[in-house]
Formats: C-alpha cells, structure tokens, sequence
C-alpha cells in the first residue's frame, strides 16, 4: 500500500510538472505570435473580443508542439531531484527495483501519449478551425482600425482604399477604389459599370459607414463605354458588405483527422486535399497526429538511464537530455520525408517500438548485473 501511494506521488508530481512547463512554453509561444495575431484581427476591423478568442483557440495549435519537450523536461527534473534528495536510493534499498520505476515511467507516458493523441488529432484540428470560422463569423467592427495613413490598404476582397491624414475619425483626402459590388449602386447604371472609383478632400468613419465630403464618383464602363464622374458635396458610403482577404481555404491542418484518412482511403473524393498532388502533405499529417505520440514513451526510456549506477560521461545529466532532445529532433525533421518513400514511413512507423524494446532490454539487463554485483 505505501509503494502504491509513493507511485501515486510520484505520477501526480510528473504530470503536475508536465502540464507546468507545457503551459509556460505554449503562452510563451502565443505571445510572440499575438503581435501577429493582433496585426490581422486589428487590420481588419474586428472587435477585441474576437481577438481574445482567436488566441485562445490557437493556443491548442501551439501546446501539441511542446509536448515532448515538455515530457523530456518534466522527467528529467524528476529524476534528478529525487535522485539529489536521496528519495529513490532509499527505494532501492528497500527493495524497489529499478525496472519498477522504469516502468512507472512508461506508465506516465502512456498518459502523456493518450493525451497527446487526443490533443492532436481531434481537438487541435477542430480549434483551428474553428477560428478561421471566427473571422469568417465575425464581420468586421468598424473601418476606422483598417486605415493606416498613407499607406494603401488592401484587407477587403476587391476594394482598395487610402487616406492621407487620420485625426480620430475625421480623415482627409480619400481615395476608394472597387472592383467588386460594394460600390456598384452609386453608379447610375449599374450593369454597365465594371468598377468604381470614389475620390473625396475629406469625411468621417462611422463604424461601417463612411461620410465623404467634396470629391467625385468615377464608374469606368465595360465594352469601351465612356467613364462616368459624378461630383458629390456629400455622399454616405455603407461598407457593410466588404468581406476580409484574410478568409481563405482550410488549410491542412485544420482538417478533421477523419476527413484525411478518408481522403487517403479513397480514390474517389473530389475534395481539394484529396486530389492526387496533396498526397505528399496528407500522410505526413496523418502521421504527425497519429504516429509521433508514440514516441513519447521513447523519452521516458532515454531518461530512465539517469537511473544507472556510476554513469559515465555518455549517460550523464547533460547527455542523456541530448540524446532525448536529438530524438525530438529526428522525429520533427524525419516526419516530412514520410510522404515521399514508403520504406521511409514504415520505418517513422515502426522506429518508436524499436528503440523502447532495445532500451528496455538493454536496462533491465544492466540493472540486473547492478543487483548481482551490489
């Protein structure tokens, strides 16, 4: 009963230093990518709330990335602590086995693994994409953000704008320029209008609306029909309709996990990832999501090797963190050839169980020879 409740300690000091360092690395990622963030949410217009919500929706596109890290990390910090403190020496000598732990270890990544697995294959995909539907929700709020002075904006499909002086939200010399349908109605003939060009000394932003002062409506005409200029003393701009260039496909990554194996599966599907040509990207997604978190045990049997007795200086603190943090490495930079070659990807499939059965082996015989000789 007393060696459960100290595995027990043991796994909630795992898990509790795991999810620590996991949170910090991914807010710290999320804050350098905010900026980015705020550039797009703000450029076109949309309100602060939807920029806390985008944020915290990428935010579980950001955490899968630190998981092994954060596993690596957590394990190591463990063991040498533990080890300091003298906490598992003293196991030891009453009795523990040192492949006991080791398997305890194995048992706290099979929990990272399950969660690991879930986080991206099912909840980050569908997080993504559900703040790229956000913005596509969300219309934007006012104008007034999207207006950088003396600089031509272009975040709206089909409409450019630019204005020379900003002062809250009175503006000064307007230029509007529409290849779309949002301005189409101030022509007096519409059909024939193939787009419009507004040019104004001054005006005032209202949310979406704008009022332009003192400037001139140029419809250009389709089939070599004269241009058409209307003069205006006032003249109320609804731009209400404009929709953002920020909204485009979903992108790989934002596709349910369901959807790509399907797409692999079947030779049918008219989808765009399924066409012929995106092959080489869906596989090497399918096994990002459904492979690499099976080396996360792979971590928790490279730092079972702090667990030997008069380590050398291949298996010291330092090296055996090399060695886990070179197989992350791997994994990342391998997990993009996996689509090219598939005796490539029977080996990123098969490696993981490799290296546990190898390290495993190779510990539990070495600790077997430490007991015999102690």
């Amino acid at each position: 009963m007393l060696q459960n409740k100290i595995y027990q300690n043991f796994l909630t000091e795992i898990f509790k230093t795991f999810l620590v360092i996991l949170f910090a690395l991914s807010i710290i990622a999320l804050t350098v990518r905010a900026v980015n963030f705020l550039d797009l949410i703000v450029d076109n217009g949309y309100p602060v709330t939807t920029y806390f919500k985008y944020c915290l929706l990428n935010l579980f596109g950001i955490a899968p990335k630190f998981i092994p890290l954060s596993f690596l990390l957590s394990l190591t910090i463990f063991i040498i602590k533990h080890i300091d403190d003298s906490e598992l020496i003293i196991l030891w000598t009453s009795g523990v086995k040192k492949i006991q732990i080791v398997n305890l270890f194995l048992f706290a990544s099979l929990g990272v693994f399950l969660f690991y697995l879930v986080l991206s294959s099912f909840l980050t995909p569908l997080a993504l994409n559900k703040s790229r539907q956000l913005l596509t929700k969300d219309n934007f709020n006012s104008f007034l953000p999207t207006i950088r002075t003396q600089q031509f904006g272009d975040s709206f499909k089909g409409f450019t704008f630019f204005v020379e002086k900003k002062y809250n939200n009175e503006i000064q010399n307007i230029f509007l320029h529409d290849t779309g349908d949002n301005l189409k109605n101030l022509s007096s003939n519409i059909k024939s209008t193939s787009d419009t060009t507004i040019i104004a000394e001054k005006g005032i932003v209202d949310e979406r609306k704008m009022i332009l002062f003192n400037g001139q409506i140029i419809s250009s005409k389709k089939e070599n029909q004269k241009n058409e200029i209307i003069k205006f003393d006032q003249l109320n701009v609804d731009l209400g309709d404009l929709t953002t260039t920020t909204i485009k496909k979903p992108k790989m990554q934002e596709t349910s996990t369901l959807s790509l194996l399907s797409c692999f599966f079947s030779k049918t599907s008219k989808t765009d990832f399924c066409k012929k040509e995106a092959e080489k990207e869906i596989l090497p997604n399918l096994i990002r999501r459904l492979i690499l978190p099976f080396y996360i045990p792979v971590i928790s049997i490279i730092c079972s090797f702090l667990l030997i007795k008069n380590r050398t200086i291949f298996c010291n603190k330092v090296s055996v963190f090399i060695y886990g943090f070179s197989v992350l490495v791997f994994t990342e930079l391998a997990i993009r050839y996996t689509g090219l070659n598939n005796l490539l990807r029977l080996f990123y499939i098969i490696f993981p169980f490799i290296l546990i059965s190898i390290f495993y082996f190779f510990l539990s015989h070495k600790f077997t020879k430490e007991t015999k000789i102690s």
